[in-house]
């Protein structure tokens, strides 16, 4: 999975046609299926975004807990799963499973 590395790279990657940003802060809870979902999905780019690194872009996107998921195509959110709890394989497919 790719890490973001840079807020110009957030809005390169935002653009393109099925990028899901994963919001994390060592989220051990869901590392070990992450495989699983990108070859699942494997139409979607999946990125990770540190928390501790991008705080203020967490900010400006609302994100409050952690993990968190929120979904981009050609520049515009097409889903997002912010909750301050913890996130299941199952809840994690049903969110990706009901973008458009």
């Amino acid at each position: 999975m790719k890490k973001l590395e840079s807020l110009e790279q957030f809005e390169q990657l935002k653009q393109e046609e099925k990028v899901i940003f994963l919001f994390t802060a060592d989220c051990r809870v869901i590392e070990p299926f992450l495989p699983t979902l990108e070859t699942e999905f494997a139409e979607y780019e999946f990125v990770t975004i540190d928390r501790d690194e991008f705080i203020d872009l967490c900010s400006q996107l609302d994100i409050f807990g952690i993990p968190s998921f929120v979904a981009f195509s050609k520049g515009t959110e097409t889903g997002r799963f912010v909750s301050k709890n913890r996130k299941t394989k199952e809840e994690i497919e049903e969110f990706i499973n009901s973008l458009t």
